[in-house]
């Protein structure tokens, strides 16, 4: 299988964990991929995601699958499913609105760094900005005060949350969300510490 990717997204390091996790890393090879707004890619949207947006998985037959909730989906399935995402209820939809809350977030973060990277400063557009962390906040404050769904074994939404964290520390690194949400932080340090998250840290590709 290969997977378009970029080393600093969020959505692709919760495909790459969930890979580890379920033991299918080493089946993975990893292509980078460049799609930045304003530079269109479009090669790669032929070919492969006509949205534009990574990551995208070509599996061992050939079909290219996106977004990285649907891939996360086909590898758990792949890996014997119910092991990322739960099969029985109500177990697995608290993990899948728990999951979206962390992916919404992600999305979030993203627009952030675009309205704040890419967009000419005269142009930015504050309250959207301030808008954006108010969600951020406000998400990471119910993880903190539901910490009870941070326990057990890693699910799809613990990748996407963790993702989301490992995020922010790499583009505001001095944002203090440790000491907000102290709950949250003690849950992420021990993530941290899973091959899944060490192997894919962050970092900013090799040609910014």
């Amino acid at each position: 299988m290969k997977l378009h990717y970029a080393p600093q997204s969020p959505f692709a390091r919760k495909v790459r964990a969930a890979a580890i996790e379920l033991g299918l890393g080493g089946r993975i090879d990893l292509e980078y991929t460049e799609v930045v707004p304003g530079q269109p890619n479009r090669a790669y949207g032929q070919s492969y995601n006509p949205l534009r947006k990574i990551p995208a998985l070509v599996t061992d037959d050939g079909i290219t699958i996106y977004d990285s909730t649907v891939i996360c989906e086909y590898l758990d399935d792949l890996a014997g499913g119910g092991i990322l995402i739960p099969q029985q209820a109500p177990r697995r939809w608290r993990v899948l609105t728990n999951h979206a809350l962390a992916q919404g977030l992600c999305d979030s973060v993203i627009l952030l760094r675009y309205e704040t990277w890419l967009r000419p400063e005269a142009l930015r557009w504050s309250s959207w900005t301030d808008e954006h962390w108010d969600k951020i906040n406000s998400g990471l404050a119910w993880f903190d005060q539901n910490n009870a769904e941070l326990d057990g074994s890693v699910n799809i939404a613990h990748l996407a949350l963790g993702s989301l964290l490992g995020y922010i520390d790499l583009r505001w690194p001095k944002n203090g969300w440790r000491d907000r949400f102290p709950a949250v932080s003690d849950w992420f340090t021990k993530l941290e510490c899973r091959p899944s998250f060490l192997e894919t840290r962050p970092t900013d590709p090799p040609s910014s």
